[in-house]
């Protein structure tokens, strides 16, 4: 019996073969193209893109395991999911993923006169922040979604190519299977296309950075798409909608920006103390 663990009808094989030998491709066609297909049906005949969000994170979850299982065999599945529950990682990672960016966002809008006081008191504010990211948010939606981008997709663009240039790749379909969603509000008829093109541009330069940010924590945790999940949800919870603190849009892209420049600075200072550290062993 084959070690991967192939399936029993001849028939199939060849397909496997296929996407066991190309997975990001196998997993970017069926995942964006089923994506695409549920949010614009939603928001069309429903009005409401919720449904088609839902339906897109059941997508990304059975894609994910579809190619994992063929590329990598049941083992395969069981380690992409392992992934899910890494906690050991350092207080610092944990900060990072839940605090850093709201406390950033409220910074960077108290330096640009953009800040205001929450109505309804600070602890409300921080107990529906807490709800957005770690329930709504990371346990519920953005775990999943992270295994699927991260564990399947980024994480072989970045051993393949490296950390910067996997992370810009992944921004690419992660950007694309978004663009219906400048639709969600207003539904096909009433979105006027200068706001499409404004929700467009500001998702096509955000992705790169938000990926590459994903993909240095994922890397500095060990491979811990729990704590890549718990970043997203946090980022996600600091809009101007769910975190009513400031005013505009702006703040949150930067705060999240800020976070990638000192992470990438602490990833590169790590490295060099690396390097030196074998440079002194070999003088030894």
């Amino acid at each position: 019996m084959n070690p991967a663990g192939p399936v029993s009808d001849p028939s199939a094989r060849p397909l496997r073969r296929l996407i066991a030998a190309r997975p990001v491709a196998a997993f970017l066609v069926i995942a964006v193209g089923l994506t695409w297909l549920a949010l614009i049906l939603s928001i069309a005949l429903l009005g409401n893109a919720v449904p088609g969000i839902l339906a897109e994170l059941l997508i990304l979850l059975g894609t994910a395991i579809l190619v994992t299982r063929a590329a990598g065999g049941k083992s395969g599945v069981r380690d992409l999911f392992r992934q899910t529950i890494r906690w050991r990682v350092g207080t610092g990672w944990y900060i990072a993923a839940v605090l850093a960016l709201p406390a950033l966002t409220v910074l960077i809008a108290a330096a640009s006169g953009t800040f205001r006081q929450p109505a309804d008191g600070w602890a409300a504010v921080a107990a529906m922040y807490l709800l957005n990211t770690l329930v709504v948010g990371a346990l519920l939606g953005n775990i999943w979604e992270e295994l699927a981008w991260t564990g399947v997709v980024q994480s072989r663009l970045m051993e393949r190519h490296g950390v910067v240039a996997g992370s810009l790749l992944t921004a690419i379909p992660f950007a694309l299977i978004h663009l219906p969603l400048a639709f969600g509000e207003k539904g096909f008829a009433g979105t006027q296309w200068p706001d499409v093109a404004v929700a467009w541009g500001v998702l096509l330069v955000f992705a790169p950075l938000f990926r590459l940010l994903v993909g240095i924590a994922y890397l500095g945790t060990g491979q811990s798409l729990l704590i890549v999940a718990l970043l997203h949800a946090s980022f996600n919870a600091s809009s101007a909608d769910k975190f009513t603190v400031f005013d505009g849009a702006w703040q949150q892209i930067a705060a999240a920006t800020l976070l990638l420049v000192v992470l990438a600075l602490l990833r590169r200072f790590r490295v060099l103390a690396a390097e030196a550290g074998r440079g002194a062993a070999v003088a030894r």
